[in-house]
C-alpha cells in the first residue's frame, strides 16, 4: 500500500543527508542498494505479523556507492512479510490502523527534517 500525499515524492536531497536523517527514524538501507538506486526499511513486528515501511530513491547525479549522489525520493509503501515468500504490497491486504498512523507519523518527521534542505532545480 502506498502512501499518498506525504511530500515526499520528488524530493530532491543531497544522498549523505537522506541517509543520515532517514538512520535517525530507524530506516536503515542494508543491502538495498546499488549505484543509482536505495531502498529505506523499517522493520516493525507487531501483533498482525511483520511489516516494512519502504522509502525509494533514484540517484539523478553522482553515485550512491560514493556517497556523492543527489536523489529524488518516492513514494513510500508498506508492505506484509510472508515467510518464505517476501514482501506483499498488494490491496487486498490488510495494514492495522495503529501501523499505518505510526508509519504516517514517522513519515510525516522526515518529510520536515528533509524539506529544509531540499535542492530546487
Amino acid at each position: 500500500m502506498y502512501f499518498e500525499n506525504t511530500g515526499l515524492e520528488d524530493i530532491r536531497v543531497d544522498f549523505t543527508l537522506l541517509q543520515d536523517i532517514m538512520a535517525k527514524h530507524g530506516m536503515t538501507k542494508e543491502g538495498q542498494w546499488d549505484y543509482e538506486r536505495v531502498t529505506f526499511d523499517r522493520k516493525f513486528d507487531v501483533r498482525e505479523g511483520r511489516f516494512y515501511l519502504r522509502v525509494f530513491a533514484y540517484a539523478v547525479e553522482g553515485d550512491i556507492d560514493a556517497g556523492d549522489a543527489t536523489v529524488i525520493v518516492k513514494k513510500p509503501v508498506i508492505g506484509k512479510y510472508y515467510y518464505p515468500f517476501g514482501v506483499e504490497y498488494g490491496e487486498d491486504e490488510h495494514f492495522p490502523e495503529h501501523l499505518l498512523k505510526t508509519c504516517a507519523d514517522i513519515l510525516a518527521t522526515i518529510k520536515s527534517e528533509i524539506k529544509a534542505f531540499e535542492i530546487q532545480v
